[in-house]
């Protein structure tokens, strides 16, 4: 070890001068080497990136030499101590045999302790154990006491009932006290005033307590010998309590006892029977009410009653149930008397009417007869609101509501086939008006206030389509989206079936569209009664229509009133937007007889070439019918009667625009022409003069044939601006006009368009 110190070397200049020995490069952490999770392969793959080998070797070994360095000096520093250690450890093995005695008499006492604390524990556990099952043991045998005293004491009750109930139902007193003493029973409570009926229902509803408990009893005791062996006895007490209660229950309904009604309706909630009870009043009270009102069919036909409807049997059944049941459902709604178990509007009453419907006017749920159905329908809504108007509060309607005869009486009225139904009747009128094979001008009736502003025959039957799925005697408030989306599509059927005509009467041919054969053979006055009634449906849509949709569903949310709004809204605009298409076709229209007139204008080249004929001092005869079938159409009665005043200067302005564009290219063709003809023949003449010799600069002074066509064209074309002015157009207004008068006029009249 002395060798070890001696041998360090000396610290060299370039240790006291430069870096020391322990400092490292920046991407050389030897605190990495220290890490848990280190590994050397991954570290030198990270390094070998930036980092040559050589560099990473010297650098390793640097690091090992410094380590090799700290470990030298850690034992110089400590070597002192491991030397003198030796020298303090003397007698070592004496010390340990004087204290090994002690401690293991130590540990025998501990074991003997512990032996003696788990055998105590041992007995205490076998002890409580015991405890344990005889606890259990008592509590079985306390059960079955208690069940045998409770079965006995059933019997013991049942047996001081009235053996005959005909003696206590009818009232008469010397059979009640004769009845009453042979079964041992006490006359107390008849002498107190309290009649035997009472009394009964009172030792029932004792006896129907005393069941509950005993059926307690066998649900925690249930599979044991002895509880077995008196199924029998339960069952016979069991049966005969039902039938006691409800002999008693129906005494109490035919007299109408409020109290003995109480005391049963009480009994049969303590024995979870409330089935039992419904079924008696109904089978009792509400059954021969019902029969009476709607009775059932007989040979296929229904005695007493005319058709399906329900309308006036729901008034007798209100009338029954205020007369002759509302008494026990206000002794079932009575507070804190814990009654309010029973149903007896849904199980008894809406069962009872339900099952009467069904076998006596089954017609009345079938949605084959639209009208009668939506009638019935809104009927037994109506009946039902009057059921619900006898629960005592809002969780009883609920309630009311979730019962399965409830949901079974909803589901007998298929609302949607109802609806499939009116969808046919209402879209089903409307296509038949829009396949017609032309437009069906209708003669305007004061009489028939909701369509007498309309003229066709089509906008009259979108118009009452419209309106029929929003009239009481078709609409269901529960529909009332479907009937918003038929609504909707009614007013897509129209706009598409303008659009398509249209569209086939511009193609010129309806082949490719089936129910396009109108369009084509309208004719201008028609498309006029188009635009009167598209604008009068549109404001009548957005108008009065939606409003009134809007007071329909005036429960909905105000968010939900918004979309119905804009949705109705947005389809009287697809209607609006549809006008600009059917103006440009009275527009082409129009157009097309007038051209007919400006084709004349080439006879214009006939006249003037290779003739002696003198400058023209005035208009073609045809200038005067270009117009005449425009003005001829504003001055008709359709447009007069039924155009306002801005879809007339629409027309006009697009009819003269339109007429004065094919004018132009029409006399720009022919002066093109003819110049080119002009030029033509100009250079056949000087080759002609050429060849004999003659001057070819010698030109004639004489006007040309052009000039005098241009002329011609410019005097036509002023008495059609002429014209145009009379119809209140400004030619001058119209790009087309000003080119042609560029075409056409002498230069030095250009510049200005005045006609």
């Amino acid at each position: 070890m002395v060798d070890l110190v001696s041998t360090t070397p000396p610290k060299s200049a370039t240790d006291l001068f430069s870096d020391p020995l322990d400092s490292h490069p920046l991407w050389f952490k030897p605190t990495l080497f220290l890490s848990p999770d280190f590994d050397s392969e991954s570290y030198i793959s990270e390094l070998r990136t930036f980092v040559p080998f050589d560099t990473l070797r010297s650098e390793l070994q640097s690091h090992l030499s410094s380590l090799n360095h700290e470990l030298i000096d850690l034992i110089n520093r400590d070597y002192t101590d491991f030397v003198n250690l030796s020298t303090k450890l003397v007698d070592v093995d004496a010390a340990v045999v004087r204290m090994r005695a002690p401690l293991l008499e130590l540990r025998e006492k501990i074991q003997g302790f512990r032996t003696a604390v788990e055998n105590l524990l041992v007995a205490l556990r076998n002890g409580l154990r015991q405890r344990s099952e005889a606890a259990a043991a008592r509590e079985v045998l306390e059960l079955l006491l208690d069940t045998f005293h409770v079965v006995s004491k059933v019997e013991k009750l049942i047996k001081e009932l009235p053996s005959v109930p005909s003696d206590w139902s009818n009232g008469d007193m010397n059979l009640i006290e004769k009845n009453a003493l042979s079964n041992g029973t006490s006359l107390q409570h008849v002498e107190n005033g309290t009649n035997l009926r009472e009394t009964q229902s009172m030792l029932l509803e004792r006896i129907a307590s005393e069941m509950n408990r005993l059926k307690f009893y066998i649900a925690h005791a249930q599979n044991l010998p002895f509880i077995q062996n008196m199924e029998k006895r339960i069952q016979s007490a069991s049966l005969l309590l039902d039938g006691s209660l409800g002999h008693c229950f129906v005494d109490g309904l035919e007299n109408r006892d409020a109290n003995t009604i109480y005391n049963c309706l009480r009994a049969y909630a303590a024995v979870d029977n409330t089935a039992s009870a419904e079924e008696i009043f109904r089978t009792t009270i509400v059954a021969p009410l019902i029969q009476k009102i709607i009775p059932h069919k007989l040979s296929g036909v229904v005695v007493g009653s005319s058709g399906d409807e329900l309308e006036d049997d729901y008034k007798q059944i209100k009338n029954c149930i205020e007369k002759d049941c509302k008494f026990l459902l206000e002794i079932s709604s009575t507070e804190n008397s814990g009654l309010h178990v029973f149903d007896f509007l849904a199980n008894s009453i809406l069962k009872e009417v339900l099952s009467a419907i069904q076998k006596g006017k089954p017609g009345a749920f079938s949605p084959g007869r639209p009208t009668e159905f939506l009638k019935n329908y809104k009927s037994s809504l109506d009946f039902l609101a009057h059921l619900e108007g006898y629960c005592p509060s809002g969780a009883a309607v609920v309630k009311f509501r979730a019962e399965p005869v409830y949901v079974e009486f909803m589901k007998q009225w298929n609302i949607g086939v109802y609806f499939s139904l009116r969808f046919q009747e209402i879209a089903g009128s409307l296509d038949s008006a829009l396949t017609l094979p032309s437009l069906v001008p209708v003669q305007s009736s004061h009489s028939d206030e909701n369509s007498q502003d309309l003229t066709l025959k089509q906008s009259i039957t979108l118009l009452e389509s419209l309106r029929s799925c929003w009239t009481e005697d078709v609409l269901l408030i529960s529909c009332s989206d479907k009937f918003l989306r038929l609504s909707l599509q009614l007013l897509s059927r129209y706009a598409s079936w303008l659009s398509s005509g249209l569209a086939a009467r511009k193609k010129g041919s309806a082949s490719s569209n089936a129910g396009c054969e109108w369009a084509i053979s309208a004719s201008p006055d028609d498309f006029v009664y188009i635009i009167h009634d598209i604008n009068w449906l549109a404001k009548e849509i957005c108008g009065d229509y939606v409003e009134g949709v809007l007071k329909l569903l005036c429960t909905c949310s105000t968010e939900v009133l918004d979309l119905v709004k804009k949705s109705i809204s947005q389809g009287g605009k697809s209607l609006s937007d549809l006008l600009p298409s059917v103006i440009n076709t009275i527009i082409e229209a129009v157009v097309d007889k007038s051209v007919e007139d400006l084709r004349q204008l080439k006879g214009i080249t006939a006249t003037y070439r290779m003739t002696n004929k003198p400058l023209p001092v005035r208009h073609s005869p045809y200038v005067a019918g270009i117009l005449r079938p425009l003005k001829a159409f504003l001055d008709g009665e359709q447009a007069t009667t039924y155009l306002t005043n801005d879809a007339m200067n629409n027309l006009l302005l697009g009819a003269a625009t339109e007429i004065t564009g094919r004018y132009y290219e029409l006399a720009a063709d022919l002066v093109s022409v003819a110049r080119k003809t002009e030029s033509s023949l100009q250079r056949i003449r000087q080759g002609a003069q050429r060849r004999a010799g003659a001057s070819s600069d010698l030109s004639d002074n004489n006007v040309s044939d052009t000039d005098k066509i241009c002329m011609q064209l410019f005097l036509d074309i002023q008495e059609y601006g002429r014209n145009l002015a009379a119809l209140g157009v400004e030619a001058a207004n119209i790009p087309a006009y000003r080119s042609l008068w560029q075409c056409v006029a002498p230069p030095d009249r250009q510049s200005v368009v005045n006609y």
